[in-house]
């Protein structure tokens, strides 16, 4: 038996973040007049990692996110811009910025044939709606799910309540999420009762705490995973 429901992650799991973050930041430096310096880089990076943890954790909102990084960042390093401002180039850039992993859309294509996809993305409805419009994603999938959009994200167990009530509440057995983030993605699919998928670039060590049923570095492993997953791995949540 394969899997017949299968949750992607977006950011960095099938959009490469990785060169749309820098382009939009980079963007709002030249826009606002000042340098990307190491330090101003570094001093965003940890303000914008900081705020999406305490998402995460549910003590602000994507939306909160949008303008207080910029107003942090700003107080910070004594930059003369309006915060808000800021935010608007960002956020505009975040979502004309960047594209795919290399094979990711292949997959999609493959994977579409053998389940019924979902995105479940903690993110800015704006950002997000920009770029599933922009690279026409939303053929995909039968529920798109934007923590910014339904206010809960990842890895709370309400965002996934949100995401199977827009499947039709398929059963929890034989489904799967697919992302980058222990922390989001695979403790909140661990916490939701399905299995998960981590994918995981770097290669790290596969930790014992979430539980991560499978571990990837490369996209065009996923097919395989959806459709060869055995019966007698199923039979076991069910017990």
């Amino acid at each position: 038996m394969a899997y017949t429901t299968v949750l992607f992650d977006l950011d960095f799991t099938l959009f490469d973040s990785e060169t749309s973050e820098p382009e939009a930041f980079e963007n709002v430096c030249t826009t606002f007049g000042f340098e990307a310096t190491d330090g101003i880089i570094e001093s965003f990076l940890a303000i914008n990692k900081r705020l999406w943890a305490a998402v995460e954790a549910g003590d602000l909102t994507p939306n909160d996110v949008k303008t207080e990084r910029f107003a942090e960042l700003a107080a910070a390093n004594g930059l003369d811009a309006d915060p808000v401002a800021m935010a608007d180039t960002y956020v505009y850039g975040l979502g004309a910025f960047g594209g795919l992993y290399p094979g990711a859309r292949e997959m999609l294509d493959e994977v579409e044939q053998m389940a019924n996809l979902a995105l479940i993305t903690n993110g800015i409805g704006e950002v997000q709606r920009t770029r599933i419009e922009r690279l026409d994603l939303d053929q995909y999938f039968d529920a798109i799910v934007i923590s910014g959009e339904v206010g809960t994200a990842k890895p709370a167990r309400e965002i996934f309540d949100i995401t199977y009530a827009e499947l039709g509440r398929p059963e929890r057995t034989g489904s799967l999420i697919i992302g980058d983030s222990l922390s989001s993605d695979i403790r909140g699919g661990a916490g939701y009762g399905i299995d998960t998928c981590w994918f995981d670039k770097a290669d790290n060590p596969t930790p014992a705490d979430p539980t991560v049923t499978h571990h990837i570095n490369e996209l065009t492993e996923i097919p395989a995973i959806v459709e060869a997953v055995s019966y007698t791995h199923l039979r076991a949540h069910e017990t």
